[in-house]
């Protein structure tokens, strides 16, 4: 593990040396997708050069390079998450590993009065694929409630888990407010219940350190983009036992043992959800960001979060005009900052940043159900990474509260 330089991180990212609208760009919204370094352009780059061919299908040097590189790369990113390579599915992110999850399980084992357990703060990527099975199945969707502090009410899970709950699927990491949850707590609470539990680990992944035996989640669902990597590729952490009887998510060539014109077997987890031709430059991508980020150190990352915290919401705390969504205790948030201007829309803010080089999102970020919780239609968002240093985010601080003062 290296010592932490964000200055040093920085060389790495190409992009980060442009401008925007005359200005250096303050890139922060990586909540939204991340930057990638030379490191994994370099990988990727170097798979269509030297070693593009099919995979497990040819006895040729190219063939047997990818397949050996691709295999490689599950083994190093079940290795970042604390799994074995065969409980980790790839698949194009997060979204499709919960569809997977809700298809291939829920679907088969619901029945009409069952019910899934999901949150208030949930990415709809966590909301939608509910609503579908329980339209197919029967079952009933409930959210948990949210605490005075934006924190995962854990008294209302326990008043509304039950010998009916058979899913709780919820977030490990919340997108619009940065409330880290208590993913262990959780998942215990639902094998107390013989539930299964879905942690959406898109957020927590890149920013914490991950370890899903630890937690004890039957699933854990995350994006490579959101973590240096590359978009269309993330994976599925599902525990052997559960993986083994369920059913496949897609059919087609390289899932199965054996084919005939009446019946087909299945090949073993993970490859019997992974059918077709899978996104291997992607892999190759995914690990060289897995690479990366074990070299700078999960914990260094986190911690380079807080300091981070720690000046932004002092200040946006201190602004009269501007609202924070989202715990204040440091120790319980991730760097994510929603807020909102008094008298402005969202968007607006964010066009204004914009205009100086600073990139932030605005909108209801995938969470309109939480958006009309909090009695909004949404908000501005900024958050930083490891990229991101003291500097820049006072910058994008002095340049908001340039803008609120002349509301």
């Amino acid at each position: 593990m290296q010592m932490f330089d964000a200055e040093k991180i920085r060389e790495d990212f190409p992009v980060l040396e442009r401008e925007v609208n005359g200005k250096d760009l303050v890139y922060l919204d990586n909540t939204a997708t991340s930057q990638k370094p030379r490191q994994v352009m370099d990988a990727i780059s170097e798979f269509y050069e030297k070693h593009n061919a099919n995979i497990h299908r040819g006895v040729h040097a190219l063939s047997q390079e990818a397949s050996e590189m691709f295999d490689k790369g599950r083994e190093n990113v079940a290795d970042f998450i604390w799994c074995l390579p065969e409980e980790l599915i790839f698949t194009r992110g997060t979204t499709e590993s919960i569809n997977l999850v809700a298809y291939s399980w829920a679907l088969h084992n619901l029945k009409e009065g069952d019910e899934i357990i999901i949150s208030k703060m949930e990415h709809h990527s966590n909301i939608i694929p509910w609503h579908l099975i329980s339209k197919l199945t029967g079952a009933n969707v409930k959210a948990v409630e949210m605490g005075n502090d934006f924190s995962m009410s854990m008294e209302s899970l326990e008043s509304l888990i039950s010998s009916r709950t058979k899913i709780v699927a919820v977030t490990h990491f919340s997108n619009v407010l940065g409330t880290v949850t208590p993913a262990k707590d959780i998942c215990k609470l639902a094998r107390d219940y013989d539930a299964v539990s879905v942690i959406d680990g898109a957020q927590s992944a890149p920013h914490l350190p991950i370890n899903v035996k630890g937690m004890g989640c039957d699933f854990f669902a995350f994006s490579a983009h959101k973590m240096l990597g590359p978009t269309g590729i993330g994976g599925l952490y599902g525990k052997v036992e559960l993986l083994e009887e369920m059913p496949p998510f897609n059919g087609g060539g390289g899932m199965i043992a054996d084919v005939s014109f009446d019946h087909s077997t299945y090949a073993k987890p993970p490859e019997k959800f992974e059918a077709g031709t899978p996104n291997i430059a992607g892999v190759a991508g995914f690990s060289a960001a897995v690479d990366y980020l074990k070299k700078v150190g999960m914990e260094n990352v986190h911690e380079h979060e807080k300091v981070l915290n720690r000046i932004v919401i002092k200040r946006l705390n201190g602004m009269e005009k501007v609202k924070l969504y989202g715990p204040e205790n440091v120790d319980k948030r991730g760097a994510v900052y929603s807020f909102n201007a008094e008298g402005m829309n969202p968007h607006d803010v964010a066009v204004l940043l914009d205009q100086e080089g600073i990139a932030v999102r605005s909108g209801h970020h995938c969470a309109q159900p939480l958006m009309k919780e909090l009695g909004i239609e949404g908000t501005a968002r900024a958050s930083p990474y490891l990229y991101n240093t003291e500097e820049e985010v006072k910058t994008f601080l002095d340049i908001l509260e340039e803008i609120v003062s002349k509301l």
